[in-house]
């Protein structure tokens, strides 16, 4: 999907580097009310860790975003994890305390004028870019793990409504042919149960193909997740369409 109009080039820390199995995770900018849903997003920086994984993610320091991107820079390094994050939402998902001293972006506004932005502590949680619009973010999230090693794909821990949209919209995505990477939820005390369910639902009313059950896979443990992405082969009943630079 594409946003309205020309977007500006999104500016970044530090420049990106593909050629290695990535993951974009999607999750809450909350910690959730149970501590299982933080230990979910540190055992997968673990995980990903140990398995050499970058991380693509939506660029936040607060909750399970800025859990998931500590861990891994603590123990794999800046250069592991590349945040992506709409300059409406730098004030709501930042904690200003990991600021680099010094450090900004300057953002364009709707009036030609720019602000200049706090860019996280990059030895604290990585690379990030600064984009205009969801459109773009999820765009480049997206096209960071298409450039990725194989074995890349996308992962759900726990969120809201921001993080369903996001999934269901990859999951569509794929069921258009407009990507390929396989997809899965972490799903952490049940929390996914109820979308599965609706899945199911879904095929047995006729609003989804049998075959595309199979387009996002559900996991107990990020160990889980990790291998069946690497295993992930797409449906066939998936569309074969043909599409430009989505």
């Amino acid at each position: 999907m594409e946003s309205g109009g020309a977007s500006p080039m999104p500016r970044t820390a530090t420049p990106l580097k593909n050629g290695k199995r990535k993951i974009c995770v999607y999750c809450g900018s909350s910690p959730g009310t149970k501590p299982e849903h933080m230990e979910a997003a540190r055992q997968l920086a673990r995980v990903m860790a140990a398995n050499d994984i970058g991380l693509v993610y939506g660029g936040g320091t607060v909750g399970l975003m800025g859990e998931i991107a500590r861990t891994l820079v603590s123990l794999a390094g800046p250069a592991a994890v590349h945040g992506i994050i709409p300059e409406p939402l730098v004030k709501y998902e930042r904690d200003p305390t990991y600021t680099s001293s010094g450090t900004s972006s300057a953002a364009p506004s709707a009036n030609g004028t720019t602000t200049e932005l706090a860019i996280p502590e990059e030895a604290v949680f990585g690379k990030t870019t600064i984009v205009p619009d969801m459109h773009t973010r999820k765009k480049m999230m997206a096209q960071e793990v298409q450039a990725g090693a194989p074995g890349s794909g996308f992962i759900a821990l726990p969120g809201g409504f921001g993080t369903m949209e996001e999934l269901l919209e990859i999951c569509t995505w794929n069921q258009l042919g407009i990507q390929r990477s396989g997809i899965c939820v972490l799903n952490v005390n049940g929390f996914y149960d109820g979308l599965m369910n609706w899945i199911q639902k879904s095929i047995d009313e006729g609003f989804i193909r049998p075959g595309n059950m199979e387009i996002l896979a559900s996991a107990a443990t990020p160990e889980e997740a990790v291998k069946l992405l690497a295993a992930y082969k797409t449906p066939d009943s998936v569309l074969k369409l043909k599409w430009g630079n989505e």
